[in-house]
């Protein structure tokens, strides 16, 4: 006799739904190989429902932890790990060149001065490439068995983007003042947001350059850590901590301030993923920050002195 089994899984509608199956391989492999045909979250809560039958179908399938452990090294490796050790050593760079509050960093200077046309070319290529990292994370988490790691099933405008702007005011107007504070203590350089020529491409690129900031450092510092930090079993504190250090630590070739002020922001961004489970917000605040940021330097650039710049 092949046995009869409920799945449940969610629809894009966001509404629980159970499906009748039949497969002849009960075991978790057979479920884990069902799972990845179809897409279909197997949780406890069925498995039960099943009296038992699917001995140990885990949704998603765990990986052991030196697997885990691996594959966070090298995805960091790629991405934001390179970018924190790269800031480390930009850092010492400039600490033994001078006093950091009289240096300037530039987010976003010109890839090809005098040559507008390869100059657009290299930005777009840079922003398409720079955003593969996110791509990656979701690819790995999706392999290992997670539906909806991000919380993108399902549509929750109102939602994700009232919190995204309720974040960016909140993260936003203290990280100004501290950036003030922290040029007038000396401890960070001058962050020139923008240095690209004033062409019909600039705005454009400026908001592309910054919603890939966003997606990358939410997806991947974010989502991505957290899903692996929860399947190692480390608890919140840790996890959260551990996040909101990275993102500090890849900030840090602004100076201290930075690194200051990202950790704060991680914690906060990092807390909102662990209670809802959706970066859709996250991405949103961040891009309204470096887009505010990036644009707002290009529209007042020569009007900024009271922050150094």
């Amino acid at each position: 006799m092949i046995p009869s089994i409920t799945w449940e899984y969610n629809r894009p509608s966001d509404r629980r739904q159970v499906r009748r199956c039949i497969i002849f391989e009960v075991g978790a492999a057979g479920v884990r190989r069902y799972q990845e045909i179809h897409g279909i979250l197997v949780t406890r809560e069925v498995r039960r429902k099943n009296g038992g039958m699917t001995p140990d179908p885990l949704s998603p399938p765990k990986l052991p932890r030196r697997t885990i452990g691996t594959e966070v090294t090298l995805m960091l490796g790629v991405s934001l790990g390179y970018s924190a050790v790269w800031s480390v050593v930009d850092l010492i760079g400039k600490l033994v060149s001078g006093p950091l509050s009289s240096q300037t960093t530039s987010l976003n200077p010109s890839a090809a001065a005098g040559r507008p046309g390869l100059d657009l070319a290299i930005q777009l290529v840079r922003i398409l490439f720079g955003v593969v990292p996110a791509f990656l994370a979701l690819y790995l988490l999706k392999r290992s068995g997670h539906d909806d790691p991000m919380g993108w099933r399902g549509r929750r405008v109102g939602f994700d983007l009232g919190w995204g702007v309720g974040l960016a005011a909140g993260i936003g107007l203290p990280g100004l003042a501290l950036y003030g504070a922290s040029r007038a203590l000396g401890i960070n350089t001058a962050v020139v947001p923008e240095a690209l020529p004033v062409l019909w491409w600039t705005v454009p690129v400026l908001a592309l350059s910054a919603l890939q900031n966003a997606v990358v450092e939410e997806v991947v510092a974010v989502g991505y850590l957290l899903t692996r930090f929860d399947e190692l079993s480390w608890g919140v504190p840790v996890a959260v901590g551990l996040s909101a250090l990275l993102r500090g630590t890849y900030h840090l070739y602004q100076g201290f301030g930075g690194f200051i002020g990202n950790i704060a922001m991680g914690v906060v961004f990092a807390l909102f993923f662990v209670r809802f489970k959706r970066v859709t917000p996250l991405i949103v605040a961040h891009a309204i920050l470096d887009s505010v940021a990036f644009v707002g330097y290009l529209l007042l650039r020569g009007r900024l002195g009271f922050l150094g710049l």
